[in-house]
């Protein structure tokens, strides 16, 4: 199989998964804090440890699919990290937050929450915009800054988002560097850029 034939489908921040991409099938099994409305017979087996009617957690694939808004099948509770008292952390410094231990995936979690009915989804929104706005430069400055370095400690407090943003911004500066030493016959168009226009093309197609 030609390696280069394939390229790797990004996380898509949105409330519907993209099946095609391998982070939002990791993302799907992201378990959430549940509370069952209504018994759900002979399914004792999907928490053994739990001892009431309750499922205590359940992954986002499994809660988005039983959820209704009209039929209270089941309430789920908000991950700690997009309650109150983080998004007070955040708004007042979120660079110093360690996304990827409160999460690999915050942004892409934060947006599927928005799937289920919450007089806090306003709240959350903004905050997961205003955090990856605050954080988005320092990110992609540190890109910029590690030619030739280990930048693992670098990443290790990244988000699954940001670290491939940070990757995005390592490889457009090698290529760069490359292309300025002579090393590099021509600098050629950044990924993002082509499937950028691709969409534009069906969208204007459509």
């Amino acid at each position: 199989m030609d390696l280069q034939s394939y390229m790797p489908v990004p996380p898509g921040i949105r409330m519907e998964e993209n099946f095609f991409s391998l982070d939002d099938i990791l993302l799907s099994h992201e378990r959430l804090p549940c509370r069952t409305e209504s018994a759900f017979p002979r399914l004792g087996f999907l928490e053994k440890s739990s001892e009431t009617r309750d499922i205590p957690e359940m992954p986002l694939w499994l809660a988005k699919g039983l959820y209704e808004r009209k039929r209270r099948v089941l309430s789920v509770e908000l991950p700690k990290v997009y309650r109150e008292e983080w998004r007070t952390v955040f708004g007042a410094d979120p660079i110093v937050v360690d996304l990827h231990k409160m999460g690999p995936y915050y942004y892409g979690l934060g947006s599927q929450m928005l799937h289920f009915d919450s007089p806090e989804n306003p709240e959350i929104a903004n905050t997961i915009l205003q955090t990856f706005i605050g954080r988005f430069r320092r990110t992609m400055d540190s890109s910029q800054n590690a030619y030739n370095e280990d930048t693992s400690a670098l990443v290790e407090r990244l988000d699954c988002l940001e670290r491939s943003l940070f990757r995005a911004g390592q490889s457009g500066l090698n290529g760069f560097q490359l292309w300025e030493k002579g090393r590099s016959s021509h600098l050629t168009a950044s990924s993002l850029v082509i499937n950028y226009r691709k969409r534009k093309i069906a969208d204007l197609q459509a």
